[in-house]
């Protein structure tokens, strides 16, 4: 996965919508993201519009999940869509390739193992019996007397016959009739989360959660995410940010940095430095999953950004309460 793609997928991280999402799937709720399929629509994903909104915008919500490498994808459908109205409530009609009508009656095939006679079913059919037309013998055992081979189409309109239909779509909702080269052809895709994925999102982003709770069980108000408007003016983003309840000063800001190798970089330290310098909270600190590099620990002390190291969330309220009290 490139370097662009994991800065992306940070970013995508914080996005309140993409964290509800993945607590589905690491709380074990979802293992698969299977569309439902409507007519009038064609595929949607109603767990995924609860949280996105309507259809369209979650296409583009996946498609990006997608392209930034926290869901996989399958193909699991193909849907064909009317070129005239984009509606996907459309039937499939097999016509005749004499005059195009889908006005077909379709019949079996019969032979007649001993005597190799061929013809339609209803030629064979005598009340609830199978009786040669040639040879007037009956037919009992499957396979044995007779068997099937193949079918045979009959156009109720023009009177021929043929064994291969043509395929054409008619649409129910503008009754636009066209066929295959003329329609629109689309992919339904189900979704799961990346396995190089799931222990990023399971220590990192979804540790949210537990935090917002503890600050908050120690009468803190909490934004996630949480802004600060800095002496630039520019407005900066933090993972966290806490204040004391009817204090309008006393900020705590916090950032998440995860590695799902040994240890975190230095740049997760250099990226809050650079917020914290322009916002000047009262205090800062960064939880680093699920240790801090040695370069990044310096800085850190350079800088008095708090570093609160752990593996798991138990370790990090533990570091937390020890940092913030």
């Amino acid at each position: 996965m490139s370097e662009a793609s994991k800065t992306q997928r940070v970013e995508a991280y914080k996005d309140h919508r993409v964290q509800l999402l993945l607590s589905k799937f690491i709380s074990g709720e979802l293992s698969t993201l299977t569309p439902v399929y409507d007519p009038n629509y064609g595929y949607r994903y109603p767990v995924v519009e609860a949280i996105v909104g309507e259809p369209r915008a979650t296409d583009e919500f996946l498609k990006k999940l997608f392209e930034t490498g926290i869901l996989r994808r399958e193909l699991y459908d193909k849907i064909v869509y009317c070129p005239k109205c984009n509606s996907a409530n459309v039937s499939t009609h097999y016509c005749c390739p004499h005059c195009k009508s889908f006005d077909v009656r379709k019949s079996s095939l019969i032979e007649h193992v001993q005597c190799g006679y061929i013809d339609t079913e209803e030629h064979f059919r005598v009340g609830q019996k199978l009786v040669c037309p040639r040879c007037r013998k009956e037919m009992i055992k499957p396979d044995v007397d007779y068997r099937k081979a193949g079918v045979w189409c009959t156009c109720n309109e023009c009177g021929k016959s043929f064994d291969i239909p043509v395929t054409a779509h008619f649409c129910r909702d503008c009754h636009q009739n066209f066929i295959f080269e003329e329609s629109l052809y689309k992919d339904a895709y189900s979704y799961k989360m990346s396995d190089n994925v799931m222990q990023e999102a399971a220590l990192g982003w979804i540790m949210i959660a537990p935090i917002k709770e503890f600050l908050e069980n120690r009468g803190y108000e909490v934004e996630t995410p949480g802004f600060l408007k800095g002496k630039s003016g520019a407005g900066h983003m933090f993972d966290i940010r806490a204040s004391q309840a009817g204090i309008s000063r006393n900020v705590t800001v916090i950032d998440l940095a995860t590695a799902t190798n040994e240890e975190v970089s230095e740049q997760p330290v250099i990226a809050m430095f650079a917020k914290v310098y322009d916002t000047a909270p009262d205090k800062a600190c960064l939880v680093a999953i699920p240790r801090m590099g040695k370069n990044g620990k310096k800085l850190a002390a350079l800088y008095k950004i708090e570093l609160v190291e752990a593996k798991d969330q138990k370790g990090v309220l533990k570091g937390l309460q020890a940092s913030i009290g």
